[in-house]
């Protein structure tokens, strides 16, 4: 099959990998363009251009996708099948009507829940103990386009965004070759979603990261774990602002009295401290102290004075 490949992050190169390895020609790669990065702000190429380059294959880096010579390219190249994986831009409508077999987006859900540009992290962030990956016919709507096909995953306990990503995105290029499969065969049968089981996945926010202690500490956990590796959760703890990198959930010790309120540090040994929440207490495991690498708390807390009765937060 001719395939025009549009993906950005790491999430979209093993798709991109495993549709090469099963022989199908991919004529041309949209990706978005280059973007500073790091303290000298040089240009860095996406994940996906630099498998592109590995495989010779042609790079397009278009600011906005809908613009008409763009369009023109696509039309001229005549692909089969545009597939997309975390591509970053909306594709008009102009672009849809071009390939015979569609564009297929490869979405980290089990649609129709959470649609939108972050359903990794909000699985995680909502206390999901399940998600998946959906590959699905593209529409005008926002990821409302039918199904094809669907493959499920746990999410456990300790699970961080990072971690679940690297995970679906090898359940992605794994269900991504089936379905290619099925729309050459003509065994792809077009599931329509129930929009009233939808659920949207909004893009994240630096804000969403500070932490607001009188949530329960499972909530919190969830979203120490759900904002990795951005924008990740943080406060201060010992006058130092922290990104909270690994905690555990603990229960509330009935002993510690009812003068104890969130953010209070109401523990502190040589490997951990702990700090009280609306609900449960939360042992924090790893964190990161502004200018400095992550470390864990046992390395912090040689370093910082911290007693019971501390509080945390901003």
């Amino acid at each position: 099959m001719n395939i025009v490949y549009m993906g950005t992050p790491e999430f979209a190169v093993n798709a991109l990998d495993a549709i090469v390895a099963d022989g199908h020609n991919v004529m041309a790669c949209f990706t978005q363009p280059d973007k500073p990065k790091g303290r000298g702000k040089n240009l860095a190429k996406s994940p996906v251009k630099i498998a592109c380059e590995r495989y010779d294959i042609q790079v397009y880096q278009p600011v906005k996708l809908r613009e008409p010579e763009n369009i023109e390219i696509i039309r001229e190249l005549a692909p089969d099948c545009i597939v997309v994986a975390a591509y970053g831009q909306i594709l008009p409508e102009s672009i849809l009507n071009i390939p015979k077999y569609g564009c297929i987006n490869i979405h980290a859900s089990l649609l129709p829940k959470y649609r939108g540009a972050a359903p990794i992290e909000w699985s995680i962030i909502d206390g999901c103990d399940r998600t998946g990956v959906t590959t699905m016919y593209m529409s005008k709507g926002l990821d409302k386009g039918d199904m094809i096909l669907k493959s499920e995953v746990e999410i456990s306990d300790s699970e961080t965004g990072e971690e679940l990503r690297g995970r679906l995105a090898v359940v992605g290029a794994e269900l991504i070759v089936k379905t290619l499969h099925q729309l050459e065969d003509g065994t792809a049968v077009r599931i329509p979603q129930n929009d009233e089981e939808s659920s949207y996945a909004s893009m994240l926010n630096k804000e969403m990261g500070r932490l607001d202690f009188t949530m329960s500490a499972h909530k919190i956990n969830c979203l120490i774990r759900g904002l990795q590796p951005w924008p990740c959760v943080y406060t201060r703890v010992a006058g130092k602002g922290v990104k909270i990198y690994e905690a555990e959930v603990c229960d509330t010790d009935e002993s510690l009295g009812a003068d104890v309120v969130p953010g209070m540090i109401t523990a502190v040994t040589k490997k951990s401290f702990t700090i009280a929440c609306g609900e449960g207490t939360l042992k924090i495991k790893r964190l990161q102290p502004e200018g400095k690498k992550v470390m864990d708390a046992a390395a912090f807390l040689a370093g910082n004075k911290l007693n019971p009765g501390d509080m945390a937060g901003e």
